[in-house]
C-alpha cells in the first residue's frame, strides 16, 4: 500500500501536485529524529536557507540513523506564505515558512513508517513525481517518543539524546541513571579521542551528566578547553556510554580507583581527553 492512499482515505483533498516532500536527514549538526522527539520539528523545518517549500503542502518524512530506506511519518503541513528573516539558531538571514499541520493526517504523524530509496542527495521532491513509490511499512501502536531505557550496557547517547532525556526527565531513565554511581565514558565521534569520568553522591549519574547537558563539558578541564577552541556547537559530536556502575553507597576512593583503572586500560591519559 502506498503512503499516500493512506493520507488520501483520511482527506482525499490531498493533492501531489500540490505538495512537496520534505525528506529530513541528519544535516550535519542535527538529527531530525532528535529535534522531533523534543517536540521541536514543526518550527526546526520551518526555517529554510533557501525557498524549498514553494506549494500549498508540505508532506514531512524523517530518516532516523542507520535505517536508509526507513521513513517516519512527520505530518501534512498547509503553507500560509514565507518571510525572509533574522534566524537566532542560524546566526543568519534565512526563509520562515508559516507551516501548519493538518488535523485531519495528525493521527498518522510518529506513528507510520514507510519505506523510500532516496533519489539524490536532494531533500525537497515535488510530491507526484515520486509518491508512488513510497510504501507502507508499519504503523506503530503509539506515536514515537523517547524510548524505555534500555539496560546500562546498551546505553549509547548523542549529545543530543542526552540533552532531551534530561529536559523530559523520562521515568525509567531517571530512576535507573539517579540511583547508581559509576565510570563513564564520553566520545568524540570526530578525532575518536574520549574522556573517562566517574560520577558518585546523591543523584549518581543521573545527576553528573544533567551537568554535561547544561555546559557541555561537566566542569572537566579538557573538554572545557576543547568547546573554548571549538565553540559549544561542537559538543554535538560528544558520545556519552557508561563503562561499569556501583552502588550510590560505595566509598568515593573505589569509585575513583575504578575510573583510574580505565583510564589505564583505554589509555586515555595518553591519547584521550583525561588531563590526569
Amino acid at each position: 500500500m502506498l503512503m499516500f492512499d493512506i493520507l488520501q482515505s483520511m482527506n482525499p483533498n490531498l493533492d501531489p501536485a500540490e505538495a512537496k516532500l520534505h525528506l529530513a536527514t541528519w544535516n550535519g549538526v542535527e538529527q531530525p529524529i532528535d529535534v522531533y522527539l523534543a517536540g521541536n520539528f514543526s518550527d526546526w523545518q520551518s526555517w529554510q536557507s533557501k525557498k524549498n517549500f514553494e506549494r500549498k503542502m508540505v508532506v514531512s518524512l524523517i530518516n532516523p540513523p542507520h535505517q536508509k530506506y526507513k521513513w517516519l511519518f512527520a505530518g501534512v503541513y498547509q503553507s500560509a506564505g514565507v518571510e525572509r528573516k533574522w534566524s537566532e539558531r542560524h546566526q543568519t538571514h534565512h526563509y520562515w515558512y508559516e507551516l501548519t499541520e493538518h488535523i485531519d493526517y495528525k493521527e498518522m504523524n510518529g506513528r507510520m513508517v514507510v519505506t523510500f530509496t532516496k533519489p539524490s542527495r536532494g531533500s525537497y521532491l515535488y510530491a507526484e513525481k515520486w509518491c508512488s513509490r513510497i510504501f507502507l511499512s508499519e504503523i506503530y501502536a503509539e506515536k514515537q517518543s523517547i524510548g524505555e531505557f534500555p539496560g546500562f550496557k546498551a546505553v549509547n547517547l548523542t549529545k543530543a539524546q542526552l540533552d532531551l532525556i534530561v529536559q523530559k526527565a523520562p521515568e525509567s531513565w531517571y530512576t535507573a541513571l539517579s540511583n547508581v554511581a559509576g565510570v563513564y565514558m564520553v566520545s568524540d565521534t570526530v578525532t575518536g579521542r574520549f574522556y573517562v569520568g566517574s560520577a558518585y553522591g546523591e543523584g549518581g549519574i543521573w545527576h553528573r551528566w544533567s551537568e554535561y547537558a547544561n555546559n557541555g563539558h561537566g566542569g572537566n578541564v579538557e573538554l572545557k578547553e576543547l568547546i573554548a577552541d571549538k565553540g559549544l556547537k561542537y559538543t554535538e559530536n560528544f558520545r556519552f556510554s557508561i563503562l561499569e556502575i556501583s552502588d550510590l553507597h560505595d566509598s568515593h576512593d573505589n569509585i575513583l580507583q575504578r575510573e583510574s583503572h580505565w583510564k589505564d586500560i583505554l589509555m586515555s591519559r595518553i591519547y584521550g581527553l583525561n588531563a590526569n
